[in-house]
């Protein structure tokens, strides 16, 4: 069990795991969770940290396919201006490993914006908490664990 999983299991939270072999060649999790899991990639949701011109750390929750747009993360959390957040201060804030960052379970609550196009979705599937394992879940439900807001947060690449 991971972090990411208890919360989901502790707020007696409708989810299913899914599990595949990660691949240490892999570039892109997100895009490999796809094709192991045969999910459209549209599904496949990335957890990225970035940091606030005011200190704070945040995470964007977008498509694997999509590019995070720092000016509208910024602005979703009424920030100036968002950079991704330096690897090492991720790992450290979160307890989890770059490729298998979870919005969920982290070990210091971060605020969080999941992208509007994750409400058109039945469920939408997050890193649980280590490369090669998914949660799947309701984006409401996502929303609620986090105690995040959906925001048009990404572009298409």
């Amino acid at each position: 069990m991971t972090p990411a999983i208890n919360t989901a299991k502790k707020q007696n939270i409708s989810h299913i795991i899914h599990q595949y072999v990660h691949d240490v060649k892999a570039t892109s999790y997100g895009i490999e969770a796809a094709e192991k899991l045969a999910v459209d990639p549209k599904n496949i949701f990335k957890t990225l940290v970035v940091s606030l011109d005011d200190g704070r750390l945040a995470v964007a929750v977008i498509p694997v396919l999509d590019k995070l747009s720092m000016k509208s993360v910024a602005k979703a959390l009424a920030a100036k201006k968002a950079v991704m957040a330096d690897k090492v201060l991720v790992e450290r804030t979160t307890g989890y490993v770059l490729g298998g960052v979870s919005p969920l379970g982290q070990k210091k609550s971060l605020l969080t914006v999941l992208d509007q196009s994750a409400q058109a979705l039945d469920t939408l599937y997050v890193s649980a908490g280590k490369r090669g394992l998914e949660i799947e879940l309701k984006p409401s439900d996502l929303i609620k664990l986090t105690r995040g807001k959906f925001a048009s947060i990404s572009q298409l690449i």
